[in-house]
């Protein structure tokens, strides 16, 4: 078992389960971290830093889901180095992978699939989309660094291990369950199960990512998003190729917005290092139509003649798929509660306006880790940490979140064309600095119309080379789940598919998901619900967009899921 591996001095505590007696593991640690994304990892690795410094002692767990640090990370990514100069200030000596600096910006407006126009001067008109200065990379493998780096600090990091619940006592966070393993489809133990552990700690911070199934359970619990704005999401896709060299710009920055989108949405293309590009589509989640399919609005993207001249003498090497939080100021939620903090996209870091949050989940738990040393240091237990919302509020986080604000409300009030151009004159004009603060009321979900009002959608079929189907990419996102577990992917209402969004939204499950996780087959004259979870891609968009919030997603067996490579 890969936490005994460790050496751990650890006790035994029996759990009463009905009828059952299960022993349970018990390890206890200062602070528990839950994610090993880069607002996690940032935490531990400050965590361990303010120790050295401060000549003391902290003991710091991180627990991570996938198979190894890395695994479920996926972004664009043209990363902006301000909070890494911060917190690791010889980052280029120690080896961290970014090898690539952005050299050039270039933004387009696609009209149809064979027009487009560029915007001038993209970098001065539009602040937001200077990238001088910042890299392209793949996040999953800054992440591979970062975990090297808190290992080397002496963070005890556990991949493949999931956080299932949290631990609760008189209202207050000690630390979390980990999941059981060996629990079959009919939920019967196998030969190999594996009870789950009591991680508990002083402080417990959680930095799952966007949507993650704790922090929303916290939020609820303690109401942190009282008199706050709905949180607001995407879907972001991502693909990686590998080019010719006659086609390719390594530090070519490239966004395009306009054609073939019917949602809002927006694309980044990415020159990386290795003769390699990074591509995707963002789709906004507050779309109406549920006839919409967010993954064939990205495939059909591929095939403007921009796009296309570059990929067609390439070849697909990876596929994924990952919600994003972009709700920003007006939707960021308290962070904290007794025992603990929610930090990174967990609670909303990203900056809309430059589609960018890996500096801003990083700076967030680098807030976190000061905020927790402290209360640890000062034998400060269970309090509610409300120094950590002060410091995030005086820090550049908040400029930039409050710079951004009013970009979600503008695109979905005005759309693309309209809200875009007065998204431009408040960046040009006011540098986000505009006086009023916009609000965008309505839940993601709730925005879906009646499929009877909406106009269905014909999208080309894949031609096998440029665009694809969803089988095949998932395949490239290496996604493999243990098939006899329960479902992770619960039903509040098993009825409700069929009875309920089939007649009125055309079961729109069978398009947001993009990973074919949904289906609505018939079977003896009826038509079922079908749920294939072990294709799911853990982009939580089906927990985020199903119109009745029947979904809920919750974490499989640990290491299940996708295992991105170069992400």
């Amino acid at each position: 078992m890969l936490l005994e591996s460790k050496s751990l001095e650890y006790s035994h505590r029996l759990v009463g389960m009905e009828e059952n007696q299960v022993e349970r593991d018990v390890m206890e640690y200062d602070v528990v971290v839950v994610g090993g994304g880069p607002s996690g990892l940032s935490t531990a690795i400050k965590l361990k830093q303010l120790a050295a410094e401060k000549n003391a002692e902290i003991s710091v767990c991180l627990i991570e889901k996938g198979s190894e640090i890395g695994a479920h990370i996926l972004s664009g990514n043209c990363f902006e180095p301000r909070a890494l100069d911060e917190l690791i200030p010889d980052w280029k000596e120690k080896g961290a992978p970014l090898n690539s600096p952005a050299t050039k910006d270039v933004v387009k407006f696609l009209i149809n699939e064979n027009l487009s126009f560029n915007i001038p001067f993209p970098s001065f008109l539009m602040p937001n989309f200077n990238n001088h200065g910042n890299y392209v990379m793949s996040l999953a493998n800054l992440c591979r660094w970062l975990g090297t780096q808190a290992e080397n600090l002496g963070v005890e990091i556990f991949p493949g291990f999931t956080a299932a619940d949290v631990i609760l006592e008189n209202d207050v966070v000690k630390g979390i369950l980990t999941g059981e393993m060996g629990i079959s489809k009919d939920g019967e133990k196998k030969a190999s199960y594996q009870p789950s552990m009591e991680l508990r700690a002083k402080y417990t911070i959680f930095a799952e990512g966007c949507r993650g199934h704790l922090g929303k359970k916290l939020i609820a619990k303690y109401e942190l998003d009282k008199d706050k704005d709905p949180q607001h999401y995407g879907i972001g896709f991502k693909e990686v190729w590998d080019v010719p060299a006659e086609v390719h710009s390594e530090g070519t920055v490239m966004h395009t917005f306009g054609w073939p989108s019917k949602s809002k949405a927006g694309s980044y293309f990415y020159h990386g290092e290795n003769n390699q590009v990074y591509i995707g589509l963002v789709v906004p989640l507050d779309y109406s139509n549920p006839h919409l399919s967010p993954f064939d609005e990205f495939q059909q993207w591929k095939q403007h003649k921009d796009i296309r001249k570059i990929l067609e003498s390439g070849t697909r090497v990876a596929y994924g798929a990952r919600a994003l939080i972009k709700g920003g100021y007006q939707s960021r939620p308290k962070m904290t509660f007794p025992g603990g903090l929610i930090v990174g996209d967990n609670a909303g870091t990203l900056v809309f306006t430059k589609i960018k949050g890996t500096h801003t989940a990083m700076k967030s738990g680098m807030l976190a880790a000061e905020t927790v040393f402290d209360a640890v240091q000062n034998n400060n237990l269970d309090a509610d940490l409300e120094s950590y919302e002060e410091k995030f509020d005086s820090s550049w986080i908040q400029t930039d979140l409050y710079k951004s604000r009013n970009m979600t409300p503008l695109l979905h009030k005005y759309g693309t064309w309209i809200g875009g151009i007065l998204m431009a004159i408040e960046q040009f004009l006011f540098r986000g600095r505009y006086p009023f603060t916009l609000t965008h009321k309505t839940p993601d979900y709730a925005c879906m119309k009646k499929a009877s009002e909406c106009e269905k959608i014909d999208y080309p079929k894949p031609d096998g080379k440029i665009s694809f189907d969803k089988l095949s990419s998932v395949f490239l996102s290496n996604t493999n789940h243990e098939e006899d577990q329960p479902c992770h992917l619960t039903l509040k209402d098993s009825s409700i598919p069929i009875n309920v969004n089939l007649p009125t939204y055309d079961e729109p499950a069978q398009r947001y998901c993009p990973a074919g996780v949904y289906e609505v087959v018939e079977k003896d004259g009826e038509h079922k619900f079908q749920i294939n979870a072990q294709n799911c891609v853990h982009c939580k968009t089906c927990d985020i967009k199903d119109p009745s919030q029947n979904i809920v997603w919750i974490t499989p067996e640990g290491m299940g899921g996708p295992n991105y490579p170069n992400m």
